[in-house]
């Protein structure tokens, strides 16, 4: 990528909006939260992701451009374009997560985090992880301006050191006024220059060297004043 790549990968749409941008991230951190405290043992993971569309829609927000996910057990570990296997049951002690990607008006919120239900050490250590990671990370990049190429070679090596195996095929991505596509479509991992904030989405996916769970945070690139 040669520099005037990275200048128009970090460009923004005719309705970018700053405060349009906050907004619809914080109405999506809130509807994560709405859809995970309906989610219970017991319950089919298909059944959860209808709730979780349901939840977006009674919030005001569209149903955009990615699908609605909400993954249980032995899916937490496949890519996000690989379907879930289907009729897995959330277990007593369990672990899931959440990845929505709704429109608010004009701009695009993306977010995902991982949960767990019951008691379970190990589950507990991999979403506590993810999400240790993700600020990390976030951390690095907002102190040394590295590029997403560097930063993902960085959470690679501190997730190895945390004993887990960091998955590649979420690479993070453009966010922007709808749809981030006619900007720009590479990843955050293949990004020569350093990211800047409010335009690009850092995912961290953990996964045990097993395969037998795994843990997935997202969020927008923002400074610490936006994580108090």
């Amino acid at each position: 990528m040669n520099a005037s790549v990275g200048v128009l990968a970090q460009r923004v749409g005719p309705a970018f909006s700053v405060d349009g941008m906050l907004l619809t991230r914080e109405k999506t951190l809130q509807a994560v939260q709405d859809i995970a405290a309906r989610v219970v043992p017991g319950m089919v993971e298909e059944d959860a992701v209808e709730i979780g569309k349901k939840v977006l829609i009674d919030s005001g927000l569209a149903l955009s451009w990615h699908p609605t996910r909400v993954r249980f057990g032995i899916n937490t570990i496949k890519p996000m374009k690989q379907a879930s296997r289907p009729g897995v049951v959330l277990q007593e002690n369990d672990i899931f997560f959440i990845d929505i990607a709704p429109r608010f008006q004009a701009w695009e919120g993306d977010a995902g985090k991982s949960f767990m239900v019951g008691h379970h050490p190990e589950y507990e250590r991999c979403v506590r992880d993810s999400e240790a990671l993700f600020h990390d990370v976030r951390n690095v990049w907002n102190k040394e301006k590295l590029s997403g190429q560097a930063l993902y070679a960085y959470a690679d090596k501190v997730a190895k050191s945390m004993g887990w195996e960091l998955n590649f095929d979420l690479p993070g991505h453009r966010l922007s006024d709808f749809p981030h596509a006619a900007i720009h479509t590479g990843s955050l991992a293949s990004l020569e220059t350093s990211p800047l904030p409010l335009r690009w989405i850092l995912e961290i996916q953990v996964r045990d060297p097993q395969m037998r769970f795994g843990a997935f945070f997202e969020d927008m690139l923002l400074g610490d004043e936006y994580y108090a």
